[in-house]
C-alpha cells in the first residue's frame, strides 16, 4: 500500500504562518498537557502517601514524628502543587492550544480538498490563498483573544 505524501501549499507567507503557527501550538498543547499530567501525578502520589503514613505502626516514637511530619509536609506540597495549575492554567492551555492546533490543521485540509469555504468554482488560487490567510487568522486572533481574557480575569481574582 503506497504512503500517502501530504500536499504543500504554494510558497507564500500564508503557507509560512499556517506551518508556523501549527507547529507552535501543537508544541505548546504537548508542553501544557506534560505539565499537567506530572504535576497531577505528584498531587495523587502525595494525596495517596498522606493515609498510608498516617495508617503505619512503628515502635519508636521519633518515627512517628517523622511520620507526621512528612504527611504534612506531603500536605503542603498538595496546595502548592493545586496553586500552580490554578496559576499556569495548564490543563485550560492543553485544551485550547490542541483545539486551535487542530482547527489550522483542518482548514489547510479543507484548502486541499477544496471543500468548505474553499468550494467556490472559478475562483483563482490567489483569492483561495487569501481566503485561508484571513481564515487562519481569524483563528490565531480568537485563540489570543482567549488568552486575553484568561489573564484578566486571573489578574481580577487576585488581591
Amino acid at each position: 500500500m503506497a504512503e500517502m505524501v501530504e500536499p504543500d501549499l504554494p510558497e507564500s507567507a500564508t503557507a509560512f504562518r499556517l506551518k508556523d503557527q501549527t507547529v507552535w501550538y501543537d508544541k505548546k498543547s504537548g508542553t501544557a498537557q506534560r505539565a499537567f499530567k506530572r504535576i497531577k501525578l505528584a498531587e495523587i502520589i502525595a494525596a495517596a502517601l498522606i493515609p498510608f503514613l498516617g495508617s503505619l505502626t512503628v515502635p519508636f516514637p521519633s518515627f512517628k514524628e517523622h511520620i507526621v511530619l512528612v504527611s504534612g509536609a506531603l500536605g503542603v506540597l498538595i496546595t502548592i502543587l493545586e496553586g500552580i495549575l490554578h496559576l499556569y492554567r495548564y490543563q485550560e492551555n492543553w485544551n485550547n492550544y490542541r483545539s486551535t492546533a487542530e482547527a489550522l490543521k483542518h482548514e489547510k485540509f479543507l484548502y486541499f480538498a477544496k471543500a468548505g469555504p474553499y468550494a467556490k468554482p472559478d475562483t483563482t488560487p490567489d483569492v483561495l490563498l487569501a481566503l485561508l490567510a484571513e481564515r487562519v487568522e481569524s483563528l490565531v486572533s480568537q485563540e489570543h483573544a482567549k488568552w486575553i481574557n484568561i489573564q484578566s480575569d486571573q489578574e481580577k481574582k487576585q488581591p
